[in-house]
């Protein structure tokens, strides 16, 4: 089955800096999009990067463009997002996620970030 395990999640102060992994398995990362969701409580998931299964082409939300970096590296089957001049609208649980509606149900626990003074 697929397992997607999301890690590096912390409390951080704003202006600063975390980069969170995932960790895949149970499918072939290879040739797969991937993304990036977060959500708080009370809101749905949204997502706010995305990038294709070569890893050359980048979507992000306007919230986070020009702060955020999606990355992924296939021999490692890993999703990574660099994320920078973190803020408190940030706050939230982050997830990866297969981007193909075939996988819309596979999610992992995904990882807390805080960012607080």
């Amino acid at each position: 089955q697929v397992q997607l395990v999301e890690s590096g999640g912390d409390l951080v102060q704003p202006g600063g800096s975390l980069t969170l992994s995932c960790a895949t398995s149970g499918f072939p990362f290879i040739g797969k999009p991937m993304s990036w969701y977060r959500q708080t409580p009370g809101k749905k998931r949204e997502l706010i990067a995305a990038l294709s299964a070569t890893g050359t082409n980048l979507i992000y939300v306007d919230s986070v463009k020009g702060r955020f970096t999606i990355s992924r590296d296939n021999d490692k089957r890993s999703l990574y997002l660099h994320m920078n001049n973190l803020n408190s609208e940030d706050t939230a649980m982050y997830y990866c996620h297969i981007d193909l509606i075939a996988f819309w149900n596979s999610w992992g626990q995904g990882t807390q970030v805080t960012v607080s003074s």
